[in-house]
């Protein structure tokens, strides 16, 4: 949609799917038009934007300024101003917002990018350069909202994106015995936890699957998850775990100990 400017039903017929559209995504990702980093708690202003680092080609010890991922997507983007590109940041929750960004983070404003009304500009404190975002690069941040950090994204960061949930999409899910699994359980958790839809179980665990993988979906991934969610109260699981498998071939393991289990009857 963004990297070829048409909307999303007229790529999903032209790329025929979404093998199609994962193809055409790894073509732009070769050629630089997007790119992906994930933030992490160690991220830093130097490995975004630009941080000093030893010189190799130098007979002397000395330290040289080196672009970070943001001013190298910038820098393609600026020389290519009739194609957009996209950095896609995953995560983007996880990092010190305030300390990655720095004095960069105006000008991520939509007014503020080059080539806008109140396009405006930054001389870097390392490399002495000046700096612009254009307005050809967009820039998307995916999280997880039942992830705690969550809450400590910076206000300023908030006012600067738009805010897009995704939804568990139950049509994703081709067996219908796993599709009932998956609404029950959500169901339950939207009843205990105040309608919220923070914590509901997502379809990624149950995409491609079919009943007989239940066991385990619901052992590795499912019954985990949910022991965190009610705090290893083991009493609230089994009751969610009993309902949502009620009326397939699964039932509760008897036999284990620790943590429950479900296996085939």
């Amino acid at each position: 949609m963004i990297l070829e400017k048409k909307p999303l039903i007229t790529i999903q017929s032209q790329y025929h799917g979404r093998e199609g559209i994962k193809n055409a995504y790894d073509k732009y990702l070769k050629n630089g038009r997007v790119v992906f980093t994930t933030f992490h708690q160690n991220y830093s202003y130097e490995d975004f934007i630009e941080g000093l680092r030893p010189d190799s080609n130098s007979n002397r010890f000395k330290f040289k300024a080196v672009p970070g991922v943001f001013k190298r997507i910038v820098a393609s983007a600026l020389e290519d101003k009739n194609n957009n590109y996209v950095l896609i940041i995953d995560e983007i929750n996880r990092a010190n917002i305030s300390r990655v960004l720095g004095e960069l983070i105006t000008l991520l404003e939509d007014d503020k990018r080059w080539g806008e009304e109140n396009q405006m500009m930054v001389v870097l404190p390392t490399s002495k350069d000046v700096f612009v975002v254009p307005n050809n690069l967009f820039i998307i941040g995916t999280m997880n909202t039942a992830d705690k950090s969550i809450s400590m994204i910076d206000v300023a960061l908030r006012r600067r994106f738009s805010f897009i949930e995704t939804l568990v999409d139950l049509s994703s899910i081709n067996d219908v015995a796993l599709r009932n699994v998956l609404e029950k359980i959500n169901e339950r958790l939207k009843k205990d936890f105040d309608d919220g839809t923070d914590l509901l179980v997502g379809h990624a665990y149950f995409i491609n699957k079919t009943e007989n993988d239940l066991d385990l979906i619901m052992n590795q991934s499912v019954i985990p998850l949910l022991y965190e969610y009610y705090f290893d109260k083991t009493s609230k699981v089994k009751a969610l775990v009993e309902n949502s498998i009620n009326g397939t071939d699964f039932e509760i393991d008897g036999s284990a100990t620790g943590r429950i289990r479900i296996k085939k009857k």
